[in-house]
């Protein structure tokens, strides 16, 4: 394969994409749903390993508790962020409908799964779902947050590699040899892999800085500083390359 075959094949890269994984019947199980499972699974493992190895005070039945609440904390959180940020006509249209996975058609009822998530109200959602969970069980909220932060990045990474295969949060149109033509765009012309890049640099690249870092006494104040400005970040890199 040449140079320009390589770049044909790059630049339709996303319309080669299945977001199915598999079918039967009504139900249809995608790999936008399952890279949050390898996403929390990933999170869970590499969370265990530190307790093993670094001898932290915390039981290993607490780190399921915590992301089993984070679960819960992500999707209402990413979903009612949605709703408020983007889908708020779809809502007013059909409220029961943004909520429950099934819909109705001539056919009969058939699975359609929960549609729509906001990372940012994913990361409000699982916040809230900390602070109430850690108060309950009378753990501090920061000692908590340290726990999981180092390996939150990588998790992230599969999260955003799920919306590229989606075809969802393209960039902004682009004359460099980078972009690609992605199928749900209103107009077939090359585009930032926008997916991509936050899956690199806020994913990958800062999962290695924090976890190089995570047994330092400072940790606590960086990891905060640090998260804090990933979101932040994503605001920038949302408004320069998001359309």
């Amino acid at each position: 394969m040449g140079m320009n075959g390589f770049l044909h094949w790059w630049h339709s890269l996303p319309s080669q994409m299945n977001p199915v994984i598999f079918s039967t019947g009504s139900f249809a199980l995608r790999w936008y749903g399952m890279m949050y499972i390898i996403a929390f699974a990933i999170v869970y493992l590499l969370t265990l390993y530190r307790l093993d190895t670094e001898k932290l005070p915390f039981k290993r039945s607490f780190v399921g508790d915590v992301l089993t609440w984070a679960m819960v904390g992500v999707v209402l959180g990413g979903h009612l962020g949605y709703i408020l940020f983007y889908g708020t006509r779809s809502f007013l249209a059909d409220p029961l409908g943004s909520f429950i996975p099934w819909s109705s058609s001539p056919e009969g009822c058939h699975f359609s799964g929960i549609s729509g998530m906001s990372y940012h109200g994913g990361v409000i959602g699982v916040i809230i779902a900390l602070l109430i969970f850690t108060r309950s069980q009378k753990r501090g909220f920061f000692e908590t947050f340290d726990l999981f932060i180092p390996s939150i990045p990588l998790g992230y990474t599969f999260g955003r590699l799920g919306n590229f295969i989606n075809g969802e949060l393209y960039g902004r149109v682009t004359d460099a040899s980078i972009g690609m033509y992605f199928p749900l765009a209103p107009t077939h012309e090359l585009r930032h892999p926008s997916q991509l890049y936050e899956a690199f640099f806020e994913g990958i690249v800062l999962f290695l800085i924090l976890w190089l870092l995570r047994k330092k006494s400072l940790f606590s104040a960086m990891g905060l500083f640090v998260f804090v400005l990933n979101i932040f970040a994503s605001l920038m890199l949302s408004s320069v390359l998001y359309c």
